[in-house]
């Protein structure tokens, strides 16, 4: 009698018998799941996993299209192996680097190669990238032991690949092979590169921008958002990290065993301090107009630091920072505008009372005393309780919220009188050469750390709000970076190995039975290929204080 299981599928709640050794492709087949686009992969247990999955034992499976966090990853991953296919048959001397995200896509460049990219070599890279998509190669995974993947990635001369290998220390060891290329892309692929018909590759800066489909309707681009400000940022901290012979997390782990670990941590701060200086110095520079500093950035991107630093820095050029609350002028709670779900919507800029707050500064910048509202989330009102504020002629006031950059915000407050500053966690750090850490991720990281520690949340609450989150950003935080004077990146080379640790112990807290399952095991996953360091020697001060605890602000 021939052997079965059971799979029950959560997108048509149905369950199912099939022999033993069925692949998830031909359950879906089998099952005619349709979901609005082509299905990429599924959960199997609430843990991600390809089509090529073969199923032993019952389980509970739920696949899935571009439109869910972890289809888009697979998408982009394999889209970086058909271009890293396309570049090394082009340019076989070259490197390709996959570098961080910006403009809505991913910034790539050519290294070891003596010329300047032209538009001419990112034509060729792309049209050689959509025969490869024609051809809907498959993409193959493999396991063998892990000697012998490190053998095939050092015949690749992929030395920061086989770093990682050896750190994980795992007997056995999984890569990809796409047409003879071989990649290890710390994650599921798509089934064949056929999948990938949206895309693009344009010229970008010294490099190129691979451009991805969108979430929403996968059938168009992404548009191209021009981010000057935010490239430059991301630049300028790379080359850093190149002084520092630290770009990716084999080169941070190399940096540990050698236990340079604490001199990493010293000139990290002492970079961010300097900076801080140098913004301070910026605002001191336009005293004489500056009246108002404006802070904004993402969720746990270190804005409140970020500010008590800046107002120290701002004390030692000779002014006098006060700070004013935006949460003090929420509108009653019964004037919140909803959302599309009927739920109060705080993070709209109609939460707050705009022309008040309006009325309010131009009273402070006019010298005159102002009674200050205060806002009570426990009755959802706004009242007075004879909080006065006034402004000198060596005051400036530093204003940090989601919506500081928003125009809107102080529509009457002329421009001269504003320094505006965008905070935010822009990682430069890579897992190796064709793999990015997203900023995103390591944001989440940080508040997952945070909530746990501080706000008595789950690693499972958090990373179930984490969506939402996004949502606000990508409404109200995202759309005006660009309006900055400067930018600020909190982001530390350090930061992930010190908060590993932390992070670990909490994400194995969430089940097998939780939906939230399929994303700490990712990020366990990630931190597996990290060494921990140790956190007694970041300074009290430091932004990553913040999340970790041991700071010497009161929040």
């Amino acid at each position: 009698m021939e052997k079965t299981v059971h799979i029950r599928c959560k997108n048509n709640n149905q369950t199912k018998c099939y022999p033993l050794g069925t692949s998830l492709q031909d359950v879906a087949k089998d099952m005619d799941i349709k979901l609005d686009n082509p299905i990429l992969g599924a959960y199997v247990n609430n843990q991600l996993t390809e089509l090529s999955y073969e199923v032993y034992q019952s389980k509970q499976v739920e696949f899935i299209d571009i439109t869910k966090p972890d289809g888009m990853r697979m998408y982009i991953r394999s889209l970086s192996f058909v271009l890293y296919k396309a570049c090394h048959e082009l340019f076989p001397e070259a490197t390709l680097h996959i570098e961080h995200s910006v403009s809505k896509g991913t910034y790539c460049s050519l290294q070891n190669t003596h010329a300047e990219m032209t538009i001419e070599d990112v034509f060729l890279i792309r049209e050689r990238m959509q025969s490869i998509v024609n051809k809907n190669y498959p993409f193959l995974r493999c396991e063998a032991e892990t000697e012998e993947v490190i053998s095939l990635f050092e015949d690749k001369n992929q030395l920061d690949k086989t770093a990682l290998l050896k750190h994980r220390g795992q007997l056995y060891s999984s890569y990809y092979k796409l047409n003879g290329h071989v990649g290890n892309y710390y994650g599921y692929l798509v089934p064949s590169t056929g999948y990938l018909q949206v895309f693009d590759l344009i010229k970008y800066y010294n490099g190129m921008l691979l451009q991805i489909p969108k979430r929403s309707k996968p059938s168009e681009m992404e548009d191209i958002v021009i981010q000057n400000k935010m490239f430059d940022i991301f630049q300028e901290y790379s080359q850093w990290n190149k002084v520092l012979k630290v770009s990716n997390l084999a080169d941070l782990n190399s940096l540990c065993n050698a236990g340079k670990d604490e001199t990493l941590i010293k000139v990290s701060e002492a970079l961010h301090e300097k900076k801080i200086g140098h913004i301070a110095d910026m605002v001191e520079e336009r005293k004489e107009q500056v009246k108002i500093i404006l802070i904004s950035g993402p969720s746990s991107s270190g804005k409140t630091t970020f500010s008590k630093r800046l107002a120290i820095q701002l004390m030692v050029a000779g002014m006098k920072p006060l700070n004013l609350s935006l949460d003090n002028y929420f509108v009653d709670r019964e004037k919140t505008p909803l959302d599309e779900n009927g739920q109060y919507d705080f993070e709209s800029i109609d939460a707050l009372d705009v022309e008040l707050f309006n009325q309010n500064l131009i009273a402070l910048l006019a010298g005159e005393t102002v009674e200050l509202p205060k806002f009570s989330f426990e009755t959802g009102k706004r009242m007075m309780k004879g909080d006065m504020l006034q402004m000198k002629p060596e005051n400036v006031l530093i204003i940090e919220g989601i919506h500081g950059l928003n125009p809107i915000l102080t529509h009457l407050i002329p421009n001269e009188a504003k320094f505006k500053i965008y905070v935010s966690a822009l990682t430069c750090l890579n897992i190796d050469n064709q793999n990015i850490i997203h900023s995103t991720d390591n944001r989440l990281v940080r508040r997952i750390v945070r909530d746990y520690k501080y706000r008595n949340y789950s690693a499972k609450e958090t990373i179930s709000r984490w969506p939402s989150v996004r949502r606000g950003e990508e409404l109200h935080i995202f759309p005006f970076q660009e309006e900055a004077d400067v930018m600020f990146n909190t982001a530390l080379l350090f930061e992930l190995a010190v908060l590993k640790p932390f992070a670990e112990s909490i994400l194995l807290e969430v089940q097998p039975n939780q939906n939230e399952y399929a994303e700490a095991s990712r990020l366990l996953k990630f931190f597996s290929y990290l060494k921990p360091m140790k956190s007694h020697e970041i300074p009290p001060t430091s932004i990553v204080r913040e999340f970790l605890g041991g700071s010497s602000f009161n929040y």
